[in-house]
Order: structure tokens, then sequence, then C-alpha cells
């Protein structure tokens, strides 16, 4: 792989598996330092080896996302460290349970609006200065076409993710005329424990393996992308506006 990302910083979440895992290594084959942040230490170092094995580097960060005073305490390492982010990807989520919505239970609720939404906030919030002081900021933030498709029993993940639009939308917007470009991606059914923990019975060979889905993410975490605002969709190959895709 070409080294497009040379000395360059790239933050991803939820990296000790699946997508996140994938793209994290992908990344650093490109030439990045890899800031890889997820609860399980173990994938983490699975990883780190990888990573090792293919000649680059990564800094292992085991954060829940839940926790919004330890996102910030890396944000402040990075300043403190590096003084920029060239790369933050939002991939660290959560489906929680499949049901009516009478029958979500508040804590689920707000565990699963923490993971999804408000993380990605708090990263927004706290990570913004650096991705600004990078020559080229890159923002990726996980969605999903749950997010308007308005599927039954799908509730608190599909609103999570629809707001999680938004705040892609609003981000790139207060980004215009930064260097930041910020944009939302859609894996569409894929091969991940979280895929089939929702949907057992799927024929799997007909689900995308994570290694292919984060190719496609890597050209969003170059310099070279030129889009903001919209979403790419994975099956359709394509850049959508949000508009279009609903």
């Amino acid at each position: 792989m070409a080294k497009l990302l040379s000395d360059r910083i790239a933050l991803v979440t939820g990296a000790s598996r699946g997508i996140g895992a994938e793209l994290a290594l992908q990344l650093a084959q490109a030439g990045a330092h890899v800031v890889a942040v997820a609860r399980t230490v173990g994938g983490l170092e699975e990883l780190d080896d990888k990573i090792k094995a293919a000649g680059g580097s990564a800094t292992l960060v085991p954060i829940d996302m839940k926790d919004m005073d330890g996102i910030a305490r890396l944000a402040l390492a990075l300043h403190e460290r590096y003084g920029r982010l060239d790369v933050l990807v939002g991939n660290a989520g959560t489906l929680g349970s499949l049901s009516p919505l009478g029958h979500v239970e508040p804590k689920d609720w707000e565990n699963l609006m923490t993971v999804n939404l408000t993380a990605n906030w708090q990263l927004i919030r706290t990570l913004d200065p650096l991705l600004k002081a990078a020559p080229a900021g890159r923002a990726v933030f996980i969605s999903s076409a749950l997010s308007w498709l308005g599927r039954a029993y799908t509730g608190p993940y599909a609103a999570s993710k629809a707001a999680l639009n938004a705040l892609v939308q609003v981000y790139a917007a207060e980004n215009a005329t930064t260097n930041v470009k910020v944009n939302a991606f859609n894996p569409g059914p894929t091969l991940t424990r979280m895929y089939l923990g929702g949907w057992p019975g799927v024929d799997q060979s007909t689900l995308s393996k994570p290694e292919d889905v984060a190719q496609a993410i890597v050209p969003l975490c170059l310099p070279a992308c030129t889009e903001s605002g919209k979403v790419y969709d994975y099956t359709a190959g394509k850049f959508l506006t949000f508009k279009g895709a609903v």
C-alpha cells in the first residue's frame, strides 16, 4: 500500500475488532501512526501485533466511550504530544436490543445514545482544535442506512445514527472555510460480531467483509478527499447527500 499517510496521526475508535480493527491496520499500512481506542485490551494488543508485523506503529488507548472525561484526557495527551490530529474515525458503536420502542428500558436507551451519539460529540468537541491544526484534517463517522429506512424494532440505534448524521452535516458546515473535511460512512450489512448479534440467522455469504469495507473508508481519510458533509454508501459505491439518502 502506498504511504499516503506518512507522518500523519490517525485516531480510530472501536479499534479492537471488526471494521475498526481492519481500518486501523490499513491506515497504519498507509503510513499513519494509529491511536487505537477501544475497551478491549486483548483486542487492542492483537491489533498492535498486526500493525507491527506490517511495519507500522500504534498507540493503544483502552477507553470506554461512555467515559467523557477519558476522551477529554486523550485529547489533551494528543495535544501535548503531537499538537494536531490528521484523521479522526468515530467507529465505536453498539446495536442494543432490537425490540419495539415501548419495550426499550431507559437505561438501555441512555447507554446506546451515549456510545453512538454523545461520545462522538465529545470527540468533536475535544479534538476539533487538533483537526484544524492539521494541514488536511479528516473526520469520518460510521453511520447506518437504518438511520433513514425507519425499520421496525431498530428505534434506538436508528435514532442515534440519524442524530449522528445531523452532527456530521453541522460539523461539516462549520468547517466549510477550514482544511477539515467531515463525512459519514454507511457500511451496509457487514460480517461483524455486532451485525450477527442482531441478525443471527442471516446468510453470512451475503455480508461484506470488514477488510473490504475498511478499504473503502481509507480514501475518506486522505488529504485528497474533497467531499464534506455527505455520506458514502458502501453498497452504492458513491457519495450521497443526506437528503438524497432519505
